[in-house]
């Protein structure tokens, strides 16, 4: 008998206090099912066990009448693992924070760096750039080229990993550590090909056919910006019969976004296996020593040194100071996207909700990693009345554990509200809801979200972050 159909009698035969917890009277959405209704949630062993138009009893009852319930968000694109970056990303209703674009290298060491720290649900896919820093010097500790340890994460310790092409060597240890960490439960492969200008499009197409023979996807930060490099990774995985994920698509299209989203739609409509996501901002975030600052960058990026910030001060540069930074290295800030071009992303239909949020450093940082989720909901949907609540949700929710859960078997029970699912919740406040980070308090927590449930343990109880709750458990592949 199918458990959820186990769990749902169990739910009408139980005596009224079988659930640890009870949600009540709260108006529940889930984009799943397309409910949207006062209903009483029960909470029972981590998993959802009752879904009730009549009132439920339980150890504990926590009246959230005129709140949404909804399932905890997903974001797909978090670069920002450490604790206290997952628990910022708690307080904007995260449930599951997700390291896709990047990715890790070695998987099986990062994966055990996050055991008992993680407030949230975390994973990861197996990173070509930290793979090809690793491939071009061995001769360093694996443990350096782990996601959200250190900058080697995108950039690697020396200019080869970036700048120098790849001979049979090279390709070979690649290759292994791709299929190695696949092996060690990856969820896919994550590919920053802006960040390694040397990977050469037969590279690339050799990675991609490792991922479409372990039928997982690629996700990918394009060769460059705008509907070119767009593209070249489309047809890339075209001709090796890889799914496809392309990140932070407002910034990725720049302005090319009306004919980019148009390109996605007909390939989609045609049959393949292709998603996006896009984050509600107009500045994107990365750091000034990579290799998406080499020679030529104004042109690739459409910006000048007046359009990029340097985190740590807040001041715009010039050429002299570019120079500098670009020495010192550290985070920037560029401003490359207009709002109609991020507007058209948020509201088209299927594209989600990611955040592409970096790690926050010494409180300073890009906003979009504290309040992505928020000011879709607050912002864009209930004030600017951009995309209905439910579509809104939708992008956060099933449309992410959808993209995963044909490879990934555990996110069937997530991004939804139903009976035998996993109790990743978020209460919020629809008429308050909203992001509170900004550019110059980028680590603001947002406001309207007091509940946030990860296994059925509070990571926020009545609008604070619960500090030692760390109920988050590793996201992995199966083998």
């Amino acid at each position: 008998m199918n458990a959820r159909l186990i769990l749902a009698l169990l739910a009408t035969s139980l005596p009224l206090s079988a659930h640890d917890l009870v949600l009540a009277n709260g108006r529940v959405m889930d984009p799943a099912s397309g409910l949207d209704a006062v209903r009483h949630i029960g909470i029972t062993g981590g998993k959802i066990s009752a879904i009730s138009e009549t009132p439920l009893s339980g150890d504990k009852v926590l009246d959230v009448a005129g709140h949404v319930v909804s399932p905890g968000f997903i974001d797909l694109h978090a670069h920002g693992q450490t604790t206290g970056d997952l628990q910022i990303k708690a307080q904007d209703g995260v449930t599951t924070a997700l390291e896709l674009e990047g990715g890790v290298y070695p998987v099986a060491e990062w994966y055990q760096s996050m055991e008992s720290s993680a407030p949230i649900h975390y994973g990861a896919t197996v990173g070509h750039i930290s793979s090809r820093f690793a491939a071009f010097h061995p001769e360093l500790k694996t443990g350096q080229w782990a996601s959200g340890k250190a900058r080697l994460a995108l950039l690697g310790p020396k200019p080869d990993g970036a700048n120098k092409v790849a001979g049979a060597v090279e390709m070979k240890r690649m290759s292994d550590a791709i299929r190695t960490g696949l092996d060690e439960g990856a969820l896919g492969v994550g590919f920053g090909i802006n960040y390694t200008p040397a990977a050469t499009p037969e590279e690339i197409e050799a990675l991609f056919r490792i991922a479409a023979e372990r039928k997982v996807p690629a996700f990918v930060h394009t060769r460059a910006f705008g509907i070119a490099p767009i593209r070249e990774a489309i047809t890339t995985a075209k001709k090796t019969g890889a799914a496809l994920h392309i990140v932070h698509i407002g910034s990725s299209s720049i302005s090319d976004v009306p004919e980019v989203l148009k390109l996605i739609d007909e390939n989609r409509t045609a049959g393949m296996d292709l998603t996006t996501e896009v984050y509600p901002y107009t500045a994107a975030s990365t750091m000034l020593e990579s290799a998406m600052f080499n020679p030529g960058w104004q042109e690739n990026l459409r910006i000048s040194y007046g359009d990029i910030v340097w985190t740590a001060t807040g001041d715009r540069l010039t050429k002299e100071s570019f120079e500098r930074y670009r020495k010192q290295g550290g985070w920037v800030i560029m401003y490359m996207m207009k709002e109609a071009n991020v507007e058209m992303a948020i509201a088209h239909p299927g594209v989600m909700i990611a955040s592409d949020g970096v790690p926050f450093v010494d409180g300073k940082g890009h906003p979009r990693g504290a309040g992505t989720y928020a000011r879709v909901l607050g912002h864009y949907s209930r004030e600017k009345k951009l995309l209905p609540l439910m579509d809104a949700l939708a992008k956060m929710t099933i449309l992410p554990a959808k993209r995963l859960e044909g490879h990934v078997p555990m996110m069937k029970n997530k991004g939804r509200i139903a009976v035998g699912a996993d109790a990743d919740i978020t209460v919020f406040d629809p008429a308050k809801v909203i992001d509170r980070a900004t550019f110059e308090a980028p680590t603001t927590p947002s406001a309207g979200i007091p509940h946030v449930l990860v296994n059925g343990i509070f990571v926020v109880r009545d609008g604070e972050l619960v500090k030692d709750a760390r109920p988050g458990r590793a996201v992995k592949a199966r083998k």
